[in-house]
């Protein structure tokens, strides 16, 4: 398969290794690349990162990004997809296709609102019910929106 026949995840500097771990092995099970945009928060060694992926990572195309700057330069723009809480557009409104790259940010601040605000266009949401819970664990949240998007293949 070729990267435009596949779907990709990307983690902009995430924090907490079992997260990565838990999306590292997602990314294994349905043939999804996952691009990790540095700083990280942990090492790739780290034992809660592993314990998270088990034994799966040798089952994972993992791509390295030294910045977040490096890796948008090297995409087409209509390829990218944004994912925030910051905005009001529903994910199942995204037009999802194999190729496409779903872009989440740190755990704890999101994606740079430098970027949400240049691709305010390519940016959506989880859509939370209850007014009091701003958003979902960022795996969780990777693994709604990857099967929504394998799911219209």
């Amino acid at each position: 398969m070729t990267d435009k026949d596949v779907f990709h995840i990307v983690l902009v500097e995430p924090e907490i290794p079992p997260n990565t771990g838990s999306i590292a092995r997602l990314c294994g099970a349905t043939n999804t690349v996952l691009h990790l945009v540095r700083p990280l928060g942990f090492s790739t060694d780290d034992k809660h990162l592993k314990r998270a992926g088990l034994d799966y990572w040798k089952f994972v195309d993992i791509r390295y990004w030294d910045s977040l700057d490096a890796f948008l330069e090297a995409q087409e723009e209509n390829k990218l997809y944004f994912l925030t809480t910051k905005t009001s557009r529903s994910y199942v409104d995204a037009p999802f296709k194999p190729g496409d790259y779903l872009l989440f940010g740190k755990e704890t601040k999101g994606l740079p609102e430098e970027i949400l605000r240049l691709y305010a266009d390519r940016c959506f949401t989880l859509p939370m019910a209850n007014p009091n819970i701003r958003s979902l664990n960022l795996a969780m949240t990777a693994g709604i929106v990857l099967y929504e998007a394998l799911r219209r293949q």
